[in-house]
């Protein structure tokens, strides 16, 4: 290599460790910044307000008629789901419809021979 293209390789290298240097103290500025921190804070703030909120939704739902039924609903289905009830049902299903998918596409793909031309005199 001659001496010019050793020299221009090292500044390439040079300039990729000082970027690599710069990048890193931008972040750790942006990250140790007030505005960040703020913003962090009104995020965590918020969210366990928001958390709260919907606890509270979820108490008031579930003591109405609706939210006992609902709940009476839900625990049928995880007992039909655990004793592959609705497993079975499932993929009973999956397995017609496919069977149709694979059906059709197969009609769609068959090539049907061109109707006779009729003889012209």
């Amino acid at each position: 290599m001659s001496d010019q293209t050793e020299n221009e390789s090292e500044d390439i290298t040079a300039e990729l460790r000082q970027l690599g240097q710069n990048l890193k103290d931008a972040l750790r500025t942006a990250w140790e910044s007030q505005e960040r921190q703020k913003l962090q804070q009104e995020l965590q703030t918020g969210l366990s307000e928001l958390g709260d909120a919907l606890s509270q939704a979820a108490r008031e739902f579930g003591s109405t008629q609706t939210g006992q039924t609902l709940k009476a609903d839900l625990e049928d289905l995880q007992e039909r789901w655990r004793t592959g009830e609705v497993e079975g049902k499932v993929r009973s299903e999956i397995l017609d419809a496919l069977k149709t998918v694979n059906r059709e596409l197969k009609r769609a793909t068959q090539t049907t021979p061109p109707p006779d031309e009729p003889d012209t005199p």
